[in-house]
């Protein structure tokens, strides 16, 4: 079984930096065509996908947080990480890991419908 499990609770003042850590199980982050997403949910919003680093450490990034995302990956400890930079209360809500092993796609921009795996979200919220 893939397992995915994000790092604890976060409170992160404004215009700091969110750094989350998703540690996989029962499947490598290198395994061929496995992306690897982070995701998030504002309170009362949808769910709304954030980038990704695929199993050649190539990183795909939403454009509007393309300026602040940084996601990287330790693949001697099977983790990839989220850093999110200058964060204001709009950052606040459920950060989730994601895996997707169905994509074919050069250009990865993935709807949340592809997801295969996901893990349980942990809350951040910024305060002012």
């Amino acid at each position: 079984q893939v397992r995915l499990q994000e790092s604890g609770p976060g409170l992160v003042p404004a215009s700091q930096t969110v750094s989350l850590t998703c540690t996989v199980s029962g499947d490598s982050i290198t395994t061929l065509a496995g992306y690897w997403s982070w995701i998030r949910q504002p309170p009362g919003e949808g769910q709304e996908w954030m980038g990704a680093i695929d199993w050649r450490g190539k990183t795909y990034y939403r454009t509007a947080l393309k300026d602040r995302i940084t996601i990287s990956r330790d693949t001697s400890k099977n983790q990839f990480s989220l850093q999110l930079s200058s964060v204001t209360a709009a950052d606040t809500g459920v950060y989730f890991c994601a895996g997707d092993w169905s994509g074919s796609s050069d250009q990865y921009y993935p709807s949340l419908n592809e997801m295969d795996v996901w893990g349980l979200g942990t809350p951040v919220t910024v305060s002012s």
